[in-house]
């Protein structure tokens, strides 16, 4: 098949290299974002340049030029790797066998734009990933696919990914192009009864509230390590929070949020059952430093109080 790729970043590099290598379709052309001042070339554009793949990056797919470029190429499928752009349905109802997209969860649960970081957000025990057909809505259109993944008790935002939703999802992509080519992919239509969307993961969302339960606190740290990190105040200060762990249970007999011990591990917070072991920070402007290191340059105090 003519395989037309759109995506971004190292993930759609890495379906496009392994389409490349499993030798059984030609990419015909990838689109990805425009290059940014002073950055470097995006990971995909780069992989595609050097393979010899025309690459083009429109200012916006909707506009007429790109659909033109897309159309030209005349696909016979159209691949999604990490797509945060709108396309619109002129490119992906054009292609002869239509168009797969990857997403990072167990559709219809968790559409949305941070799929990743609210099931461990919300404490839940599994998630994984579903390649599907788009439509003409966010993340509603038929499922081809899907993979389960287990979120573990200590698993990171970070963990989940990369061990797992990103090296499955590349393996996913190509299994749903085998089936599209042997003519026997599924479109297995969503429960909407069953759907549910988030939104960004963004500051707001990542704010601390040590009054909740310890387990709450901690998945939410987890959920948004490495991004966009938990934060909560130190006086003046946003304080982004990091590595952690989950600490003792029981009333801590404290006001939630107090520091009650700090140390080579790290420093331990009250929360409303129970404490939280924070091991990793960021103040602003500053790189990542271990949170001994910070409770010392800080003069952090047993009885200190974050929020």
């Amino acid at each position: 098949m003519r395989v037309v790729l759109i995506g971004q970043q190292a993930f759609g590099k890495a379906v496009l290299e392994a389409i490349l290598d499993a030798g059984k379709d030609d990419v015909s052309g990838v689109f990805c974002s425009p290059d940014r001042e002073g950055q470097p070339d995006d990971p995909l554009k780069a992989g595609a340049l050097e393979r010899n793949i025309p690459v083009f990056q429109p200012d916006r797919f909707r506009s007429a030029d790109a659909v033109a470029q897309f159309t030209g190429l005349t696909p016979d499928l159209c691949v999604m790797a990490y797509v945060t752009d709108i396309v619109p349905m002129e490119m992906i109802q054009a292609p002869t066998h239509g168009t797969i997209q990857y997403h990072p969860s167990l559709l219809p649960l968790h559409r949305g734009p941070s799929s990743i970081n609210w099931p461990i957000i919300m404490g839940e025990k599994k998630t994984g990933l579903s390649i599907f057909w788009p439509d003409e809505g966010l993340d509603t259109g038929p499922v081809l696919l899907q993979k389960e993944v287990e979120i573990g008790p200590d698993d990171t935002l970070g963990s989940v990914y990369f061990n797992h939703l990103f090296p499955r999802g590349v393996e996913a992509m190509l299994e749903a192009i085998d089936l599209i080519r042997a003519g026997d992919a599924p479109k297995i239509t969503q429960d909407e009864g069953k759907a549910t969307y988030e939104s960004w993961v963004r500051s707001k969302a990542a704010k601390i509230d040590w009054s909740l339960p310890a387990r709450r606190v901690y998945d939410l740290i987890r959920g948004c390590n490495p991004q966009p990190g938990a934060h909560t105040k130190h006086g003046d200060e946003t304080l982004r929070i990091f590595d952690s762990s989950f600490g003792a249970e029981g009333d801590p007999g404290v006001t939630p949020g107090t520091v009650i011990a700090s140390g080579a591990d790290g420093i331990e917070v009250a929360t409303a059952d129970g404490t939280v072991l924070v091991r990793r920070v960021q103040r602003p402007g500053a790189k990542k430093e271990p949170a001994a290191e910070f409770a010392s340059a800080a003069g952090l105090k047993i009885g200190d109080r974050f929020g």
